[in-house]
């Protein structure tokens, strides 16, 4: 149950534009995705997902869900362990703004 509402508030701030983030600077942060999610957000493996186009509430909900160990993960939980709230929403904006088909 806490889990939910973790996930419930969460949505709320990022569909509110509370915690908006800043594609460019997504981009200079997101070195460290690029092993796993592609240089465009588009995984070279099937067991990751494709991170280009996703809606940006949905990648800051699950971000922040991995960093505050709503969700567990032992790739993806320390990948973002020490990001702060601006950090992930700035990478939710920069995957959200890339085109779905890595062009």
């Amino acid at each position: 149950m806490s889990r939910l509402i973790v996930l419930v508030v969460l949505a709320g701030f990022a569909l509110h534009g509370a915690l908006a983030g800043d594609a460019e600077a997504g981009k200079s942060k997101s070195a460290a995705c690029v092993a796993c999610h592609g240089p465009q957000g588009i995984s070279p493996n099937p067991e990751w997902p494709n991170l280009a186009g996703q809606q940006e509430a949905y990648l800051l909900i699950q971000l922040k869900a991995y960093r505050d160990g709503v969700r567990q993960h032992p790739l993806m939980s320390p990948m973002v362990q020490g990001l702060s709230d601006e950090d992930l929403a700035d990478l939710a904006a920069y995957y959200h703004s890339l085109p779905a088909g890595g062009e």
